[in-house]
């Protein structure tokens, strides 16, 4: 169908919205410093000139649904509208074809945005998906001013090859970021107001250097920058979960107590489908030593049910170790086929009333040991990191070591680390209450 003939020329203002993953939340941000110091301003999506959608293809009918944002778009308007991230790397010129567009930019080729728009202002599609190994980075603007909170993208692309997952066709092969550079945009980010900052990558325990650095040795150097107060990362893969990794947990108190260390299954037969590196024993005893490593340890998984060939026996499985485990969060889907994954063409495909009901019973038994977990939180008291206001006047809201939002009454400053009482645990939050200083 090509571009939208009736799309600003000149577009002024811009608005992003980013679905997916925290790396899509990473790449729309540097996407909005692009535009703003291209002298653009961001606007609401009904009032912008030009909207970018930053997909992602991980979920179930992703494509179809950016279809239907571009065609709701277009009801209320003609914006120029711009399609960026993982779908856009897959689609490519195919959603030209399909619908009325003026930018199709891949995940790793987002630097390029501002030259994009310029050449649809033209009047041509404008069109780049290729994957060159970490080159927009250094082509980014450096950072200004961030939430207290920061996302850091330090390693791109998988090597894994899940039979299930399309990101080693959207983000192509694993690559590390250079040390030096990532410590000095982590300087870039305290400097403009972050006091956390989240290592990202799909996976990101995979980082490395020349000099067999490794994620560890990253975290120790991050450990250094004044005025840091607290690290994570994530996404990891079980396999890259080094020893040097689980010490730098009970050795460097900046290094948060949580990790999001997907499984994804718990029945053997599903994991060597799924062509997963790990069986669930290798699993559970890297849980083990992380634990013995860091005890007061938050853990987060990944978990699909109803891969193709799962039997009731294999589900139970999968249901024992998620008991064995008892995760302090985690996220859990329904598997849904991925056009060009080895999975969309194995037989077994299960019934989708089956499937929801071994969703809901997977999510049942998580959302019981998430309340447990923060029930266990009540009565301690704890650092939290101010991120954002409240529903209330005077309340704001923060994160605990263990990433539970925490809601508190404060006349302290979106930014600030306070001492909490944490007086009431609910499944999803809890409540605290700022610990009185002591007087000198």
């Amino acid at each position: 169908m090509g571009p939208a003939m009736n799309a600003p020329k000149n577009p002024k203002t811009f608005h992003i919205k980013s679905y997916g993953c925290q790396m899509n939340v990473y790449d729309g941000e540097r996407m909005a410093e692009l535009l703003g110091a291209q002298g653009m301003t961001a606007a609401e999506a009904g009032e912008a000139d030009l909207v970018v959608l930053n997909t992602c293809h991980i979920r179930e009918k992703a494509t179809e649904k950016v279809y239907s944002e571009i065609g709701r778009l277009r009801k209320h308007g003609e914006p120029m509208i711009a399609v960026a991230g993982c779908v856009a790397q897959a689609e490519g010129e195919e959603i030209a074809r399909r619908a009325k567009v003026d930018v199709v930019v891949g995940p790793q080729a987002y630097h390029n945005l501002p030259e994009l728009v310029s050449q649809a202002a033209a009047g041509t599609l404008a069109l780049d998906t290729d994957m060159p190994a970490i080159a927009k980075f250094g082509a980014l603007p450096s950072r200004r001013k961030v939430a207290p909170s920061a996302f850091l993208t330090v390693q791109e692309g998988c090597d894994k090859f899940c039979t299930y997952c399309v990101v080693p066709y959207t983000r192509g092969a694993e690559v590390s970021r250079p040390f030096a550079a990532i410590v000095d945009e982590a300087k870039s980010l305290v400097d403009a107001g972050a006091k956390e900052i989240t290592l990202l990558g799909q996976n990101v325990n995979a980082w490395n250097d020349d000099a067999g650095t490794g994620l560890h040795g990253l975290i120790l150097a991050l450990d250094r920058i004044e005025g840091l107060k607290r690290i994570r990362y994530t996404t990891s893969h079980p396999n890259d979960m080094t020893q040097g990794l689980i010490d730098a947990h009970r050795d460097i108190e900046k290094l948060m107590p949580f990790l999001h260390l997907p499984v994804q299954h718990g029945s053997d037969r599903v994991l060597k489908a799924m062509n997963r590196s790990h069986s669930r024993d290798s699993y559970l005893r890297i849980i083990e030593r992380v634990r013995e490593a860091r005890p007061d340890i938050a853990l987060s998984g990944d978990f699909i049910v109803g891969f193709p060939g799962e039997t009731d026996a294999e589900f139970e499985e999968l249901l024992s170790l998620v008991d064995e485990t008892a995760y302090a969060q985690a996220y859990s889907f329904k598997y849904s086929p991925r056009p060009g994954t080895p999975a969309a063409e194995m037989d077994g495909a299960i019934p989708a009333e089956l499937m929801d009901e071994r969703l809901q019973r997977l999510q049942a038994a998580l959302n019981r040991d998430q309340a447990a977990f923060n029930a266990a939180t009540a009565g301690r008291s704890c650092e939290v990191l101010l991120e954002r206001p409240g529903k209330l006047p005077g309340q704001l809201i923060g994160k605990s070591p263990w990433l539970q939002s925490v809601h508190l009454m404060t006349d302290a400053q979106i930014g600030d680390m306070v001492e909490v009482d944490i007086v009431r645990a609910d499944p999803n939050s809890l409540a605290g209450v700022e610990r009185v200083k002591a007087a000198a």
